[in-house]
């Protein structure tokens, strides 16, 4: 009886190791120009849009299954059709900027790519607009000093 047992445990500890799948050396690779997008210091209704391009660098097409954010104030769209290989599209990215406070979300794109998922980032500050910093939001954003009037 003792050895029925023993036979039976060594066969499902058999079972249970499932060896990994082979990479389909011809699937769909994402690669994308940027993973991380600095919005630099905004103010609060700022534009919160930015994009995330990319490449089908595999020699299959590319299925964009999910692209999912790590909150509700983060809102991904993505293009719903297959990506033919060597052809670029983009992940567009808009981020509620009615929230005070630091930028630090993520943006998760699944698909059929052999190098799924991949993980986009958002950072920056939302900062409360005063008198004092009058300054135009593209003169934050881009490092340029501010002009006197």
């Amino acid at each position: 009886m003792a050895v029925f047992f023993a036979a039976c445990l060594t066969l499902n500890a058999q079972d249970a190791k499932q060896e990994t799948p082979a990479v389909n050396p011809n699937a769909a690779e994402i690669t994308f120009n940027k993973t991380v997008h600095d919005y630099g210091t905004l103010f609060v209704g700022g534009d919160g849009n930015c994009e995330f391009e990319f490449t089908n660098t595999g020699k299959e097409p590319l299925i964009l299954s999910s692209v999912r954010s790590s909150c509700g104030c983060t809102v991904p769209s993505w293009p719903r059709e297959p990506i033919l290989p060597g052809k670029k599209e983009t992940i567009k990215v808009k981020y509620d900027t009615n929230r005070m406070g630091p930028i630090n979300k993520s943006v998760t794109v699944l698909s059929n790519a052999k190098n799924s998922p991949v993980v986009l980032r958002i950072s920056g500050s939302i900062v409360k607009k005063t008198e004092e910093s009058a300054v135009p939001e593209k003169a934050m954003t881009s490092g340029a000093a501010p002009v006197a009037k």
